[in-house]
């Protein structure tokens, strides 16, 4: 039976037909059944959550309607501050209780009344593509086998198995390199990253706050612009597909090199068939890339900015980091403050000029990641794993060290079963425009469920 939609359900609750209790009884219940093989969840607040349902269903009986989200079970990012759930940020300690003060994203879902199903696992500092994390495990990839596990993407490794797992229908995560985009599109979900400082990074502890965005990881892309509108304080109505065909810019440079042979398939497949749709495709080039990814394999501007938070609030926790993390961290001290400011006056240039490139095009797309999500006994060798993350967030992490917005939807499945995605990026601040183009390629490609059927739980 199809799962329905957010906008069908929180229609649903108005009506009485489903109470928010059954839909959180729901959640928990999958989580029961599936977390010790998943490891979706660093905090989960299952009776809680149960308890603020029927409060919703009690409101909501009363004529009161606090927002769209209102009774529908939302998972949560441990970098997130909520009021009463500890935040460790994939770290092996919580952090002090200021750190559970929400910000104004989570407060949105908050003063809904969104049903906070609990804390998912990210890397620790979200400093990782692939969603390993030596502290607390690494959540499961859902798609891939208990007896060979793959990694499902990171840094919001547990938004994205949450959704899978059914003990949330939307996640709250956040993207400094492609960390909402990279796990949404292992585990076959759609997943938002907007536009570097639209959304307030307050209540986030943070990993790089010049490239750090919150983000949405949903089931489809009719459910994220269904949240964006609900969270987003200067969306005045919900996207809708665009009437006319849109200019869709293939990207051909860079982000095709070693791609995986299936992945390569899946993508130029959903081309074709936007093409037959009526959609309208020209190649283009993405001016500077190459120049950014090498600022970006050199540490990018997060490695410094993490060390120099680490430095002032938590110098005792580097000696305790993940290795993966502390490599990277420590390579910090290499980066003089000349090539930290020269890094960011690149980045601040090439992202202004190379968003002349939507002159001639509405959206941009390419492959979401171009390998396929490696197993986690590949992972133990240091060079393996650097090389995996790199691959892992190459195609992603332009968007954000541009400054503009993108999201992902599902294309297939690859030669390991693994799901794949199809990334459309649009110019900083038009998610209105990003949102409508995912809803017409949704709409000719097939929902997430639809292209993809469902994991073997």
């Amino acid at each position: 039976m199809p799962v329905k939609s957010l906008p069908q359900l929180a229609r649903d609750l108005r009506n009485g037909t489903v109470s928010s209790r059954e839909l959180v009884e729901a959640a928990v219940e999958r989580h029961a059944a599936t977390e010790a093989r998943l490891n979706a969840y660093r905090t989960f607040a299952g009776e809680r959550a149960i308890a603020q349902a029927s409060a919703a269903d009690n409101l909501i009986a009363d004529g009161i309607d606090l927002g769209p989200l209102m009774g529908l079970p939302v998972s949560v990012k441990d970098l997130y501050g909520i009021p009463g759930l500890p935040v460790f940020g994939g770290t092996d300690a919580t952090f002090p209780t200021a750190y559970e003060q929400p910000g104004p994203v989570a407060k949105a879902v908050l003063s809904q009344l969104g049903i906070v199903t609990g804390k998912t696992h990210t890397v620790e500092f979200a400093f990782g593509g692939l969603g390993t994390n030596p502290h607390a495990g690494t959540p499961l990839n859902p798609w891939s086998s208990p007896d060979a596990p793959r990694v499902p993407g990171g840094s919001s490794a547990g938004a994205g198995v949450s959704l899978a797992q059914g003990s949330a229908l939307l996640a709250l995560g956040t993207d400094t390199a492609g960390s909402v985009r990279v796990p949404a599109s292992f585990t076959g979900q759609a997943g938002l990253k907007v536009t570097h400082g639209r959304w307030s990074l307050e209540g986030i502890l943070p990993l790089s706050p010049s490239l750090d965005t919150p983000g949405l990881l949903a089931r489809t892309v009719s459910d994220l612009a269904f949240a964006f509108a609900a969270l987003d304080p200067n969306c005045t109505c919900p996207p809708a597909p665009s009437e006319s065909p849109l200019r869709f810019g293939v990207i051909r440079n860079v982000v095709w090199e070693n791609i995986d042979a299936s992945i390569a398939d899946n993508t130029t497949g959903a081309l074709r068939q936007l093409e037959k749709a009526g959609q309208r495709l020209q190649d283009v080039e993405l001016p500077s890339a190459t120049d950014l990814l090498e600022i970006f394999r050199a540490g990018g501007l997060a490695a410094p900015e993490l060390r120099t938070f680490l430095d002032l609030n938590f110098p005792e926790r580097i000696e305790r980091l993940d290795p993966t993390v502390m490599a990277r961290v420590q390579a910090a001290d290499e980066i003089s403050a000349t090539e930290y400011l020269q890094r960011r006056a690149i980045l601040a240039e090439s992202g202004v000029s190379a968003a002349r490139v939507f002159d001639h095009v509405d959206v941009l797309v390419s492959a979401t990641i171009p390998v396929s999500a490696p197993l986690l006994s590949d992972l133990s060798d240091p060079d393996a794993y650097r090389t995996a993350n790199m691959m892992a967030l190459r195609n992603t992490a332009l968007v954000n060290l541009l400054g503009w917005c993108a999201l992902t939807l599902p294309t297939g499945l690859d030669s390991n079963g693994i799901p794949s995605g199809l990334q459309i990026i649009a110019a900083p601040g038009q998610e209105e425009r990003l949102l409508a183009a995912g809803l017409t390629v949704e709409a000719i490609l097939g929902q997430g469920p639809e292209v993809l059927g469902s994991p073997q739980l």
